[in-house]
């Protein structure tokens, strides 16, 4: 199975810290966030990763080269503008194939084992789902006993950033800048989309309050 790490953002939640540095490449316990991402991954099996970059892609590109430093192999998906995550995920479709593949925000920390996702059948995606944090009270969507995933309902869960995907669910879609979110709600109302109730340790990394909290939980 291969993996693809959105990291094509703008990082403006995380200034100034972004102003020079993309965000995948801030450090966190001594390494780019984004290397926690691919040791997680490597370890879990999965050596065979896409990202896609936008901005300052040639800092990302030049500090993880062809990932062999880290044991993986990297395929670039390179942006010239931001494409959103559906329309970065519908121009990497060429790198990723035509079976499924395990999607992780860049922006995120989480100690998910990528096992745990399988797709059933007929279903076009399987989303990581957590607890909701303190900053995202209300939470995203709602799982039910038996693992189905609805827009509506509660109790409501958070989105993880960590989805396994049938590539069919963007590929019929224009090329171009497009959310995902839209997508799978869509595929939710078919009744296509299962969850996993993640109850480990999971970080959205979205401001420099939180990447400095994360930082000093894993060096502690």
């Amino acid at each position: 199975m291969k993996a693809m790490i959105l990291a094509a953002g703008l990082g403006t939640r995380m200034r100034p810290l972004t102003d020079h540095c993309p965000k995948p490449l801030l450090p966190v316990a001594g390494q780019p966030l984004i290397v926690h991402h691919l040791a997680r991954l490597r370890a879990a099996g999965i050596t065979e990763i896409v990202i896609n970059v936008s901005y300052r892609a040639e800092q990302i590109m030049a500090a993880l080269g062809d990932g062999a430093d880290v044991g993986v192999r990297i395929a670039w998906s390179r942006e010239e503008a931001p494409l959103e995550t559906g329309g970065g995920i519908r121009q990497a479709l060429p790198l990723l194939g035509e079976a499924p593949f395990l999607l992780v925000n860049g922006d995120i920390w989480c100690d998910l084992d990528p096992g745990h996702l399988a797709l059933g059948d007929g279903d076009l995606a399987q989303l990581a789902l957590v607890d909701n944090p303190d900053h995202h009270p209300d939470g995203d969507f709602h799982l039910t006993h038996d693992g189905r995933v609805h827009a509506e309902g509660e109790p409501r869960l958070t989105f993880a950033g960590i989805s396994l995907l049938d590539p069919a669910l963007v590929a019929d879609e224009a090329p171009g800048a497009f959310a995902l979110a839209p997508l799978l709600r869509r595929a939710m109302n078919d009744g296509r989309v299962g969850g996993h109730h993640h109850r480990g340790e999971w970080v959205d990394v979205g401001t420099p309050e939180r990447l400095a909290e994360l930082d000093r939980r894993l060096q502690g």
